[in-house]
């Protein structure tokens, strides 16, 4: 129990749920008297309220009985395939299970970003919500809706034992099998172009780089790896400053399909040839990475089966009476793989 906080009148449901020793989903489902909830839990929490001094938001509560079929994506992300692939994922599972999809944007870094949510949630009255890098990990919002007892589904969070659902892939995996393929074609100079700091699989696909290299006992050169943004400009202007090294890297591996083409777009400018002189690889495999030349090798991130399972997942609490519906974990984690391409190749003696 977090006595530091009992007297300050900001008892959350995480102080309830911790107290009782259930999930904050469980505590949730009380408040807005749910079914599938024993009553030896519905009593274990009331205990824990009125020990705590827990005070509802009664107009968050209201919520619960007001929701519609419709379920937002909400996102801040520059990559636009990236959000195209979600949409295109989410809405097939949405078209299989009668819902509805809004489409969210907003500023992840904004102060009110959790009062311009719930209010979002409020007046359209949403039934449930997919969260992405990297509003799914910002804490002050995933409290704000753990208040509403919506349910909501995280997608790649930093933080997987946070309680509730989520769909992830194990990127720093994928990061690392995509570096030891380009060090197996025999590359040992390779320049990594990390995405936004903010999105925990950028670290992760930094880490699995790191990783690679020191597995196969090459030297970590701090010089070749560049900050970018996830954009495709972030890409060019990594892409020139690693190519301005001495000696240049014979390879670069960028953390996502839309830096890759943004070095490819330098690499072109100054004349080199891909991949005669230099390999590039990608990661998400979005439609960019097959449109732009030579095309993209790159890691298959699932991201249309990350949206619909994470669409399922919801599913699963409202209907699960539903024919046909797939059971998820709570924490779900979908493969990867290596898509190798045009783009990579021995390097030049």
């Amino acid at each position: 129990m977090k006595n530091s906080r009992i007297n300050t009148g900001s008892i959350t449901v995480d102080d309830v749920a911790e107290d009782a020793g259930v999930s904050i989903k469980t505590v949730s489902r009380v408040l807005n008297h749910e079914p599938n909830v024993s009553e030896k839990t519905r009593q274990k929490v009331a205990e824990s309220m009125a020990r705590l001094g827990y005070q509802p938001n009664p107009s968050a509560r209201g919520l619960a009985s007001k929701r519609t079929n419709i379920i937002a994506l909400v996102y801040d992300n520059p990559s636009d395939n990236y959000v195209v692939n979600l949409q295109r994922g989410a809405l097939q599972a949405c078209g299989i299970y009668d819902y509805s999809l809004l489409l969210l944007p907003c500023d992840y870094r904004a102060p009110d970003l959790s009062a311009h949510i719930v209010q979002s949630l409020r007046q359209r009255a949403l039934t449930g919500m997919i969260l992405t890098p990297p509003v799914c990990d910002v804490a002050a919002l995933t409290q704000a809706l753990d208040e509403t007892g919506v349910d909501y589904v995280r997608l790649s969070p930093i933080d997987r034992q946070h309680h509730g659902m989520s769909v992830s892939m194990d990127d720093r995996s994928a990061a690392r099998d995509m570096t030891l393929h380009l060090i197996g074609l025999g590359h040992r100079r390779i320049g990594f172009v990390s995405g936004h700091p903010d999105h925990g699989a950028a670290h992760e696909r930094l880490a699995g780089y790191r990783e690679a290299m020191r597995q196969s006992g090459l030297p970590v050169d701090e010089s070749l790896i560049e900050q970018g943004t996830h954009a495709f400009e972030s890409g060019i202007e990594c892409g020139r400053r690693l190519l301005a090294r001495t000696p240049r890297p014979t390879a670069i591996f960028a953390g996502n399909d839309d830096m890759a083409a943004g070095v490819l777009y330098a690499a072109h400018a100054q004349g080199l040839d891909v991949p005669g002189a230099l390999s590039v690889v990608g990661y998400d495999d979005t439609p960019l990475s097959r449109q732009v030349w030579p095309s993209l090798t790159t890691v298959r991130q699932p991201i249309q089966a990350m949206a619909y399972a994470a669409i399922e997942q919801i599913a699963a609490v409202q209907r699960p009476q539903h024919p046909g519906l797939k059971r998820h974990p709570v924490s779900e984690i979908l493969e990867y793989e290596l898509v190798i391409r045009d783009s990579t190749r021995t390097p030049a003696v």
